[in-house]
């Protein structure tokens, strides 16, 4: 049996400054599990690049492998889009944004394409500063190949199957923390409070902005033994920062003071309590970022919001000083000056 989405639009609609609605940034219908975090945070890309007022024929959504790489087909049906081989995605994206670097990237990733296959592409996007903002649905299994334990899974948890983690857990914050992303953050699916605000920060940023977020598999990795677990992280979160980004328009706050703690009612209809830590919380320190999340991670503490942000770094292009003018859109001149002016270019190394 074979389902298609209703193509019918209300004639109410709230549209952007784009004359677009909610509904035009919408993709095809999921076929992840009922309850899966990817959806959520397939709805909060929706949401933020509809007030953003996002074009999406300037989108291009790239993808690797897995449950995770399946979510671009779920929202923005008129971007461009590549579905790449697993853990191949940053290649393919660094040469997609060297031929057309005046599209929006939005990369979807998983923790198994990421941290394992994909890890050694993973470090040299972040090093490389790639203008491009890199999401990772982390919930610490390989949910598209029945639940094995993946890169990300904290040291002595075990599956469901019963196999235990024997290994330390690479955090990708850390990682990209270290190898000098300019903006790097921490959330969860069932936050969109949360979430939103970060996406929007992260699609405005120029340079490589990273956001992990933790994204529960409901099939394999949603037990008691898991620390990806609903419950788990229900129990478990702390907030660095609660992120209040201002578009044009419509401001973005939270009623949540410092150092209190706020309830959230998730989209299983259970309670998540998240604790704002002091306002001064100092988002320009990398290494006191670092050692925050390994301090709550001592604890048991998941913590997400707002790490990491320079708004001011160098990208890769202004780093290689590549021409204004998109390679796709050189003209055959450009590309091929001629004999004369290669043998002018030859005379100069010699």
């Amino acid at each position: 049996m074979s389902f298609q989405k209703s193509k019918f639009h209300h004639p109410r609609l709230k549209v952007n400054d784009l004359g677009l609605t909610y509904r035009d940034y919408e993709g095809a219908l999921s076929t992840l599990c009922a309850g899966c975090g990817h959806d959520a945070i397939t709805s909060a890309l929706i949401q933020s690049c509809h007030e953003l007022s996002i074009a999406p024929h300037k989108v291009a959504k790239m993808s690797g492998i897995g449950c995770s790489s399946k979510a671009p087909n779920y929202f923005m049906n008129k971007a461009h889009g590549f579905n790449s081989v697993h853990g191949r995605m940053p290649s393919v994206t660094t040469g997609a944004n060297m031929a057309n670097k005046d599209l929006l990237y939005l990369a979807m990733s998983g923790d198994g394409d990421s941290a394992s296959i994909g890890f050694g592409q993973f470090a040299h996007v972040v090093r490389r500063q790639l203008d491009m903002v890199y999401i990772v649905a982390n919930n610490g299994v390989y949910g598209l190949t029945k639940g094995q334990l993946a890169a990300t899974a904290d040291k002595g948890v075990k599956n469901k199957a019963g196999e235990l983690s024997l290994f330390t857990d690479i955090d990708l914050c850390t990682i990209a923390l270290q190898l000098g992303a300019s903006f790097v953050a921490r959330s969860f699916s069932g936050d969109k409070k949360q979430l939103i605000p970060l996406l929007k920060a992260a699609i405005s940023h120029r340079g490589f902005a990273f956001i992990d977020i933790i994204s529960p598999c409901v099939t394999f990795n949603n037990h008691p033994e898991s620390t990806r677990s609903y419950d788990y992280v229900h129990d478990h979160i702390t907030t660095a920062s609660i992120t209040d980004f201002i578009p044009i328009k419509t401001e973005i706050t939270t009623d949540c003071e410092d150092g209190d703690c706020e309830d959230i009612c998730l989209h299983d209809g259970s309670i998540m309590r998240i604790k704002k830590l002091e306002s001064d919380y100092d988002t320009r320190n990398a290494s006191k970022a670092i050692i925050d999340i390994e301090e709550h991670k001592k604890k048991g503490e998941i913590l997400t919001g707002l790490l990491y942000l320079k708004p001011t770094v160098s990208h890769f292009h202004e780093i290689n000083n590549t021409c204004d003018t998109p390679l796709n859109k050189l003209k055959p001149e450009d590309l091929c000056p001629g004999s004369r002016i290669l043998a002018g270019i030859n005379d100069s190394f010699r």
